[in-house]
């Protein structure tokens, strides 16, 4: 299960936004994984991880896992509205 999002944060994910993210990806009851085009995937849990993507807004990135179900879906969505926040 996967889905692409816009990320719509001012300062991308970088530092504070980026520790923020992978707190809330860390809550979540399925393994959760980050994608930007010309990067490596990524734990969406890993601040080191999720800081060596470089993610700007305006880029596009993919959230993925391998789970599927309710708790699947759930967490895409909760991280896919994070993503989505100008402000955090």
């Amino acid at each position: 299960m996967e889905r692409t999002v816009t990320v719509a944060i001012a300062e991308g994910l970088h530092a504070r936004p980026a520790a923020l993210f992978v707190a809330e990806a860390g809550k979540q009851p399925v393994a959760v994984t980050l994608t930007k085009e010309g990067a490596e995937t990524v734990d969406a849990a890993s601040i080191l991880g999720v800081m060596t993507l470089g993610a700007a807004a305006g880029d596009q990135v993919v959230l993925a896992t391998e789970t599927d179900g309710a708790e699947a879906e759930a967490s895409l969505d909760a991280l896919a509205e994070f993503l989505g926040r100008e402000t955090v």
